[in-house]
């Protein structure tokens, strides 16, 4: 099933390099991955997966090992923001 993939900040860093300008990625994710299925093959430190999206929703951290998306859903990763 297709889903959109997007990673936000220093995140872009884990994209492929044709679409850190875009931070967008369109995949093919089978029906039962779950989101840390998902984003595993990218590398992404577990420290820096804090804001984790679908739809706009936000999933609390112990759902990410479980929570499962379906077709034309879009998953967005924030790190941790700091600021003043």
């Amino acid at each position: 099933m297709k889903i959109t993939f997007k990673l936000f900040a220093s995140l872009t860093d884990y994209l492929p390099v044709d679409a850190r300008y875009s931070n967008v990625l369109e995949l093919d994710v089978a029906p039962e991955a779950s989101i840390m299925q998902i984003i595993e093959p990218y590398g992404l430190p577990p420290k820096l997966v804090h804001l984790v999206l679908i739809n706009g929703k936000y999933i609390e951290p112990e759902k990410r090992l479980t929570q499962t998306l379906v077709e034309g859903d879009v998953l967005a990763i924030w790190p941790p923001i700091a600021g003043g």
